[in-house]
């Protein structure tokens, strides 16, 4: 990185956002309570509101949103008449999963081959370090030269709605001329990159019912219905032969037309087998950020160690289903309902549950923010080019604000790139990555003052 005092300053401040992101990795904030101490998000809540008063924020605030989380807000202001500048990130994490499949403890920053391991490391707990640093770097370098506004949400992971619908009812709450998400990734390591549109989705759960209760396959099976095999039926009903998303009445032919992902690549980035074929047609770019994805996350069903020989009388799954920029979410849910219905075989019973949703967004590139942004950058990352990439994962909010603040431009940046693994064990965050983004963003708030 080329020699400034905001990249120097960013640099010297790097073993303290180490501790820092320490101490917040250690919350284990898992937005469901069933499995999670609330107590958890709690303490990740509070750290944050602490962490904005020692930087010298006003009306600090842990807001209780309607879905039982708590978001925290706080504003900075700037010098008279400057704009304002919302800065976003999550403090909720994904469940571990499986905890033996981690290389060291999820929730323990560990430093390994110059990358640093945790739950949330990345997505997102390392976006509001991002700020933080982005932050401290102007105050000692001039000012902050613009009103900040952060939010940080507490259930982003759940996609429960609880800060849209806070957000709604407190439209004056999140105004701002630029909205900063910290919540996307460049598209590899060393490559600046602004996520210009991500997919929606949809969060269904599914019964099927057949009989008023287990029955022995030997003396019944044959001819008692299956709900295990019909809900098999109904789930492999989603899916084309190539792999492809089949929803009746839901497009799925469109296409990407910016940065390509080269399929090798993606192969490497997604850990695919030797010998396994990827899923779907077109290329990579047109599946993972232009088209509907299909994903059963999980099924209620006996497991092998103790099933017994029974024909099963109910049987359970849950869907997303991610919907491109142009499809209505809600209307993806009700074809997808629908088809539901429709694939079930043999007359079972079958009843669908919405858990989440969240619409897709696409961004206006034109707007001075984003030239804002590729200046920042290209001191950040220099020789490079910022380049605008697709994200197929959703941020529920990102269309609420859009909706809320019409004139507000709005850009995606973060930590997320593929070798951080979100979601899966052993996520990773870059610190190179954290200290040129950062710089990115101080620079981008300096910019876009003056533009």
């Amino acid at each position: 990185m080329s020699s400034n005092p905001v990249a120097e300053t960013v640099a010297s401040l790097m073993p303290r956002a180490k501790a820092e992101l320490t101490e917040l990795v250690a919350f284990k904030s898992v937005a469901d309570f069933d499995q999670f101490p609330r107590s958890e998000s709690e303490g990740a809540a509070r750290w944050v509101a602490d962490a904005l008063r020692a930087e010298g924020f006003e009306d600090v605030a842990l807001l209780d949103t309607p879905d039982g989380t708590q978001s925290v807000y706080g504003y900075l202001p700037g010098p008279a008449g400057a704009k304002t500048v919302l800065l976003y990130a999550h403090y909720d994490v994904q469940p571990p999963l499986d905890e033996a499949g981690w290389t060291t403890p999820p929730f323990e920053l560990t430093e390994r081959d110059g990358r640093w391991y945790g739950r949330g490391a990345a997505d997102c707990k390392g976006g509001l370090i991002m700020h933080l640093l982005a932050l401290r770097a102007l105050r000692a370098n001039g000012g902050v030269p613009v009103h900040v506004k952060v939010i940080a949400e507490g259930s982003e992971e759940m996609g429960t709605g609880g800060l849209e619908r806070y957000a709604e009812e407190h439209p004056e709450l999140l105004e701002a001329d630029t909205i900063v998400i910290g919540d996307a990734g460049n598209f590899r390591v060393g490559l600046p990159t602004v996520t210009s549109t991500l997919r929606g989705m949809t969060l269904l759960r599914v019964q099927v019912d057949t009989l008023a209760g287990n029955l022995h396959s030997g003396q019944f099976g044959g001819a008692a219905p299956d709900a295990l095999a019909a809900l098999v039926r109904v789930l492999d009903s989603l899916r084309a032969e190539d792999g492809s998303t089949t929803v009746d009445g839901l497009a799925a032919e469109e296409r990407w037309d910016g940065l390509q992902y080269d399929e090798e690549q993606f192969r490497k980035d997604a850990k695919v087998l030797d010998g396994v074929g990827l899923i779907g047609s077109g290329t990579v770019a047109d599946r993972i950020w232009a088209r509907p994805a299909v994903t059963v996350l999980g099924i209620d069903c006996p497991p092998v160690v103790g099933a017994t020989p029974s024909v099963q009388a109910s049987a359970r799954a849950l869907i997303s289903l991610r919907v491109p920029p142009g499809v209505d979410a809600a209307e993806a849910t009700k074809l997808l309902q629908a088809h539901i219905e429709a694939h079930t075989p043999w007359g079972a019973r079958v009843s669908t549950e919405q858990i989440g949703q969240g619409q897709a967004f696409r961004a206006d590139t034109s707007s001075p923010a984003y030239q804002a942004m590729a200046d920042a950058m290209a001191v950040a990352y220099p020789g490079q080019e910022m380049q605008y990439a697709g994200q197929g994962g959703s941020i529920p909010l990102c269309n609420t604000l859009a909706a809320l603040y019409p004139r507000a431009e709005i850009l995606l940046i973060g930590l997320s790139e593929p070798e951080a693994q979100i979601h899966a064990v052993n996520e990773s965050v870059s610190p190179e990555e954290l200290e040129r983004l950062s710089v990115a963003e101080a620079l981008f708030l300096r910019n876009y003052a003056a533009s």
